[in-house]
């Protein structure tokens, strides 16, 4: 149920509407991902819990299930701007946020976009692009790298991906840390990177942590240690970079919108359903589920028989 819109009082005793203000906006370049996943659709869900509203342009179409990706359709690089344009010239918008773009063409004509607004703070996705031909992806990275990394606030990723883009070259034995990915980040102008899932050691017995570090080129600024799931998902990394995209937007400072930022991932990771015969799809509404009573799973109708337990979290 939408609130309530708060009332005062005019000169007649009479109560009056009192308009609240809008949610901060937040425009999201994105694919099509019929899944709900990511892409988009999962943008939108991801803002929309945020508190923060939704400004989905589509770059491209991408052609998959929960379990792989089959193959992407590109669009005219123009029809993504219009797309953009036409709301930019109607909506302020408080942050951007970038996740695939589709086509290398598709990242050139979108960051003339970002570049017309340059005190607006960008977060950019870079998701595992592995399942692009090799020419295509190459081009896309490269465009990216030139042209989106200079505008971005804070660059988000996998440790896996981050070093495979920034640090091509590495081969030593030790994991490149964050603070190295920061250092090759800001080479092209991004300010901070937000890197996922670093592996940490275990202690025999013990339980696999993962590593969550936002970093500058002079040092690892926050970051928070979670558990180790045990199951595949698909969405994580859209997830996090939208959620920290609406807070920032919300005008939370960049060290508290990160913590906020990986504490609603890692419950929406928790809640994960699973729609199909696929990856586990993030909950981004889990914080509206109602809390389970156990009085009443324990009884039916009947007062006998137990209720069959809530199937959709993972954990």
């Amino acid at each position: 149920m939408p609130p309530t819109p708060a009332t005062e009082a005019d000169d007649a005793g009479t109560p009056a509407l009192q308009e609240q203000p809008p949610p901060a906006c937040v425009m999201s370049f994105n694919a099509s991902d019929a899944t709900g996943a990511g892409g988009i659709a999962g943008d939108i869900a991801t803002i929309a819990a945020m508190g923060a509203h939704a400004l989905p342009v589509v770059t491209s179409v991408v052609l998959r299930d929960t379990a792989e990706i089959f193959e992407h359709s590109t669009l005219d690089p123009e029809v993504v701007v219009e797309q953009a344009r036409s709301v930019l010239e109607d909506v302020t918008i408080s942050a951007w946020k970038v996740g695939f773009l589709g086509s290398a063409e598709a990242v050139s004509a979108v960051a003339e976009v970002l570049s017309d607004y340059p005190d607006v703070p960008l977060v950019s996705y870079l998701p595992n692009l592995a399942w692009i031909e090799e020419d295509d992806q190459q081009a896309y990275l490269d465009a990216f790298r030139e042209l989106v990394l200079p505008q971005t606030e804070v660059l988000v990723g996998s440790h896996q991906t981050l070093t495979d883009f920034l640090l091509p070259d590495w081969s030593s034995e030790r994991p490149a840390s964050a603070r190295e990915l920061a250092v090759a980040a800001s080479r092209h102008g991004a300010r901070f990177v937000l890197v996922t899932s670093m592996l940490l050691p275990a202690a025999a017995g013990a339980e696999q942590y993962v590593d969550n570090v936002l970093a500058s080129p002079q040092g690892a600024v926050t970051g928070e240690k979670f558990e180790r799931f045990d199951v595949a998902f698909v969405g994580a990394g859209d997830t996090l970079a939208a959620a920290l995209a609406a807070l920032l937007a919300s005008g939370a400072e960049l060290h508290a919108a990160v913590g906020e930022a990986l504490a609603f991932l890692d419950q929406a990771l928790d809640a994960g359903f699973r729609p199909g015969m696929g990856n586990v799809i993030p909950d981004r509404f889990f914080w509206a589920l109602a809390p389970e009573d156990e009085e009443d799973r324990d009884e039916d109708d009947g007062g006998g028989e137990s209720l069959p337990r809530d199937p959709r979290h993972v954990h």
